[in-house]
């Protein structure tokens, strides 16, 4: 992956819905050329997924929470796999620490909260323990993976 790559891979992660022709420009190559380094950076797993962000408020999903998990080893695949099946859960990290896992959940209120941690992740067999944190407000949050440094030989 050259430098080219990397400021289409920096724009198309900025704006999805940018169009060969402003990707060809941005960049200074032909909108044949930007298609194809498109193509490869797909191709490659560079770029893994096309998608719109939406507001959780939007929704009605105005809660966000980090759960801790802590799990036995026996069940630890068949929970996760289990806990991967959630809608409710946008992100599973197997950490280094105290605890086993940190899940990002969103849903509607404390209610769905406490319903969602009752009937989807205590039931599990290698649950043994849980810790939430309860977000009160986000100053940032992005799926953007800073790629500056690289262009500069970082």
């Amino acid at each position: 992956m050259n430098d080219i790559d990397k400021q289409i891979a920096n724009i198309i992660q900025a704006d999805g819905k940018a169009s060969s022709a402003e990707i060809a420009n941005h960049v200074g190559i032909s909108v044949s050329s930007a298609n194809e380094r498109v193509r490869k950076l797909k191709s490659i797993g560079a770029i893994t997924q096309w998608r719109g962000v939406l507001n959780p408020s939007a929704f009605g999903v105005e809660l966000l929470v980090f759960i801790f998990v802590d799990m036995s080893y026996e069940g630890e695949y068949e929970a996760t796999c289990a806990l991967t099946e959630c809608p409710e859960v946008q992100e599973i990290h197997h950490i280094s620490g105290p605890h086993s896992y940190l899940l990002k959940v969103r849903v509607k209120n404390t209610v769905a909260l406490q319903e969602f941690i009752n009937t989807s992740v205590k039931p599990l067999k290698a649950v043994v323990k849980t810790e939430t944190l309860m977000v009160l407000d986000t100053s940032k949050e992005t799926t953007e993976i800073d790629l500056g440094h690289l262009n500069k030989g970082g």
